[in-house]
């Protein structure tokens, strides 16, 4: 699905959040590996699971086309900085849901591009008719925590020692979910 560009400014840093176009594919396949090994947030480690552009094409080619899925970028200064999803599933049973993920390079952390991708992706989904959004994320990651609770997002459980990060740790991921009736 494409949403309407949308135009931030946010601590004197202007932005712009806006659907995915094939030609971001390399940059997506970039900032992904970036992000990945910028912060332990994530699923991945710098690297792994690599998705090239050709890949990144797909996906969005996908995206673009399905009414269940979205796929939002962030971008300053035409350099994306960070990008969304919205994947939803072609299963009767589960078509009343997306699950939700979004990155951003941690340069640009405290922009409010985080917030802005979730809520231009809620906004897509109330006014398409999903009526689930569901999301992950690891149980340290307080901000995010909060910023999901703050859009109406409840903790619908917790995955027990779920990863395991750098220092031989184990631990949760909290998954979340926001109903809209």
């Amino acid at each position: 699905m494409i949403i309407d560009k949308q135009l931030f400014n946010v601590k004197g840093r202007k932005y712009i959040v806006r659907s995915a176009i094939k030609e971001d594919a390399s940059d997506l396949s970039q900032l992904r590996v970036q992000v990945d090994g910028e912060t332990e947030n994530m699923d991945r480690e710098k690297g792994e699971a690599f998705i090239d552009g050709v890949g990144f094409e797909q996906i969005i080619e996908t995206d673009t086309e399905s009414e269940k899925n979205l796929f939002l970028v962030a971008e300053i200064e035409d350099r994306i900085v960070g990008f969304s999803r919205c994947a939803g599933n072609d299963l009767k049973r589960f078509s009343h849901k997306v699950e939700f993920g979004v990155c951003v390079l941690k340069k640009y952390w405290g922009y409010g591009i985080g917030n802005n991708l979730l809520k231009e992706s809620l906004s897509w989904a109330d006014s398409n008719g999903i009526k689930k959004v569901t999301l992950n994320v690891l149980e340290t990651n307080e901000k995010a925590i909060n910023l999901y609770e703050r859009y109406g997002f409840e903790i619908e459980g917790v995955l027990k020692n779920d990863r395991i990060h750098s220092d031989n740790e184990f631990y949760n991921t909290v998954i979340m979910g926001r109903f809209n009736k």
